[in-house]
């Protein structure tokens, strides 16, 4: 089953709403003491690699396109490699699919 398959994200109308909403929570969030705590040591969420904070991008682990919410749970630092990796999935979905590769 291909990817564009597995995912339902809705009327996309709805879903291009809740984005924009979600975005506008984010750009606060980014701009909170929380958020330059959580960059503070430079490591990516995922990989656990130091990149520094200047290079950290926020990554939401439910993301927006999937109903995810710009929330304190829901927000991660992550270096640019792994953000774009993660795509649409959860990092439990993630996981399968390296371990579904590994198998391979």
């Amino acid at each position: 089953m291909s990817k564009e398959n597995f995912y339902d994200l809705g009327d996309p109308d709805a879903v291009q709403r809740h984005i924009k909403i979600e975005r506008e929570r984010t750009k606060k969030l980014r701009k909170s003491p929380w958020w330059k705590n959580q960059i503070q040591k430079g490591l990516c969420h995922f990989c656990q690699q130091s990149v520094g904070a200047d290079h950290l991008t926020m990554d939401h682990l439910v993301p927006l396109a999937r109903g995810g919410k710009s929330t304190r749970g829901n927000i991660v630092p992550a270096c640019p490699v792994c953000n774009k990796n993660k795509q649409l999935n959860t990092p439990v979905e993630t996981l399968l699919d390296q371990i579904r590769s590994n198998d391979q």
